[in-house]
């Protein structure tokens, strides 16, 4: 298992290598701000594409809320002008 100077030299620089990523993994784990950002990013990306989906579900082609959400709206407003005006009832 004779190892030339020059496969040492080469083990040598493999290996400073692969250190320095596992530190560069390992920074870049430790670094909480930057994790923060991205998942604040992350998490706009995502609720501007469920706004849209919401917005695209709820409304016309012409951009006009779609009837049924209308009346669902509606019942709703009833329902809880019904709830309050029990309580103040008693």
């Amino acid at each position: 298992m004779s190892s030339t100077p020059e496969e040492i030299q080469a083990d040598i620089e493999r290996q400073r290598e692969q250190l320095a990523q596992t530190v560069d993994q390992l920074g870049h784990k430790l670094d909480v701000k930057a994790q923060t950002k991205a998942k604040v990013a992350d998490v706009k990306v995502q609720t501007k594409a469920k706004v849209a989906e919401v917005k695209d579900l709820s409304t016309t082609d012409e951009g006009k809320p779609r009837p049924e959400v209308l009346g669902a709206a509606a019942a709703v407003v009833v329902g809880v002008a019904l709830l309050i005006w029990l309580r103040r009832r008693r």
